[in-house]
């Protein structure tokens, strides 16, 4: 009986470690759709991409790039082509944030 406790125990810390993941992604995923939307300027005014209703003409158009986490956070740091580093304007957290929201939202998770 003590096995089987114990077993239960360690079924429902397991669930609720995953809710509370799942919570904490679609937390990040919101605030990273929202930073896409109203950062400044807008990575909608430049950028396409379909979850954000966006449907920029002078950066790639993200829903063909489907850049990984990383290379969203690297550009938004250092900056690529005509894009701008935001690293003096966002803090590291909204640049974690929104990165991987294009990565996730790009790639249809």
């Amino acid at each position: 009986m003590k096995n089987v406790l114990t077993f239960c125990t360690l079924a429902l810390s397991a669930l609720a470690a995953t809710a509370a993941h799942a919570a904490d992604d679609a937390a990040q995923m919101a605030r990273g759709k929202k930073l896409f939307t109203t950062a400044t300027p807008a990575c909608a005014v430049c950028h396409t991409l379909k979850d954000a209703g966006a449907e920029g003409a002078i950066g790639p158009v993200l829903d063909e790039l489907k850049p990984d986490a990383p290379r969203v956070a690297r550009a938004l740091r250092d900056g690529i082509g005509s894009m701008p580093s935001f690293k003096a304007t966002m803090s590291d957290a909204d640049i974690e944030a929104l990165a991987q929201y294009v990565s996730k939202a790009s790639r249809g998770k």
